[in-house]
């Protein structure tokens, strides 16, 4: 039960918000009463936690799966991204602004979380990249590597970008196609130009 739980929440927080759902909507959405709720979780804040780590695991999973299939390292951030956007397929209440501003020590501690495993990817992912002849031998790539982390982070700033000015796909795709222009070489950029004129950015 406390799986099904935490499921059901994540699925709600995602859609409407940290904020905006309360225990009574996750027990009537289940069919449950809020008391089953309470005997797994003390309260709503232990329960954000941990549908929060659950969520977090979950998407490091699929993104290890990803790496661990070797393609090349454009192909497998495009990969990436698009794990990702279905993963968050159907976020429409900025989640993480509401985490961050309602639950500030669990968006902190996510953050550096997302932060190392994110930064361990992205430093593979640029070395297999220069290797390869992919990226430029001169790039800077623990320097790249932050950059990378604190926009992608930026992304989802509701204040920076509306998200009815600037869907989360399009944000997505154009960051992606800024950040590796700036470090392909040019056999980098025939790969980065099939993902361009494709739909597979998409």
């Amino acid at each position: 039960m406390k799986d099904k739980i935490i499921q059901k929440a994540a699925e709600m927080f995602i859609t409407l918000g940290f904020k905006s759902v309360t225990m009574d909507d996750i027990a009537n959405e289940m069919g449950i009463s809020k008391k089953t709720i309470y005997s797994h979780f003390n309260n709503k804040t232990q329960l954000v936690k941990e549908t929060v780590l659950t969520v977090f695991h979950s998407i490091t999973c699929g993104i290890d799966h990803i790496r661990s299939m070797e393609k090349n390292p454009i192909e497998e951030l495009y990969e990436i991204k698009k794990f990702a956007m279905l993963q968050l397929k159907d976020e429409k209440a900025s989640p993480q602004y509401q985490l961050q501003k309602y639950y500030p020590e669990i968006y902190d501690m996510v953050k550096k979380m997302k932060f190392e495993n994110m930064n361990e990817c992205t430093i593979d992912n640029l070395r297999r990249g220069v290797e390869q002849g992919f990226y430029r031998e001169n790039i800077n790539i623990h320097f790249i590597s932050r950059i990378y982390f604190l926009a992608l982070s930026e992304l989802n700033n509701e204040s920076l970008f509306p998200a009815h000015q600037f869907p989360k796909v399009m944000v997505m795709a154009d960051y992606l196609e800024y950040h590796l222009r700036g470090i392909v070489t040019e056999k980098g950029q025939k790969i980065l130009n099939q993902f361009i004129n494709t739909k597979t950015n998409d």
